[in-house]
């Protein structure tokens, strides 16, 4: 049971990080474009390419804690869950080419408060990592049961 619970905070870990990965490179888009590096046809597309993943892999991380009965996390995750489809379903998930510059401030803002859920999410899942991995070691040291 402790492997398990162990393979399912590992695939967490590197959903979260994943997920804190795409959510930096959004925000470092939307700065370089705040500074001029980048015009806004590249900063949009390269936002937006990794707008449908983020969501995939948010609502999978989301299922799975559901699946699993981790009801807290599953709560927790619940309500961005719920945000991100509720984009998608009214098409507003996508960044404007054209409208960018009006809406910088908000989506940077945006993207800051997903940074801000997605690290405390990152240190839940380190703490229940750490939690299964230790009692993995503890079961795997004290031997298996015979009870009969």
């Amino acid at each position: 049971m402790a492997a398990v619970e162990l393979t399912l905070w590992l695939f967490s870990f590197f959903g979260v990080a994943g997920l804190l990965g795409i959510v930096v490179y959004q925000l470092m888009c939307l700065s370089d474009l705040e500074f001029d590096y980048i015009n806004p046809f590249d900063s949009a597309s390269s936002i937006n390419k990794f707008v449908l993943p983020e969501f995939i892999l948010h609502g999978a991380l989301c299922t799975l804690y559901l699946f699993t009965g981790y009801w807290v996390v599953f709560l927790l995750n619940l309500p961005l869950a719920y945000y991100h489809t509720r984009l998608y379903m009214s098409k507003r998930h996508l960044v404007d080419v054209t409208e960018i510059f009006n809406h910088l401030s908000k989506e940077k803002q945006y993207r800051l408060m997903k940074l801000g859920f997605y690290l405390v999410l990152f240190f839940i899942v380190i703490y229940k990592l750490v939690v299964a991995a230790v009692l993995l070691i503890l079961e795997h040291d004290r031997g298996p049961d015979l009870d009969f």
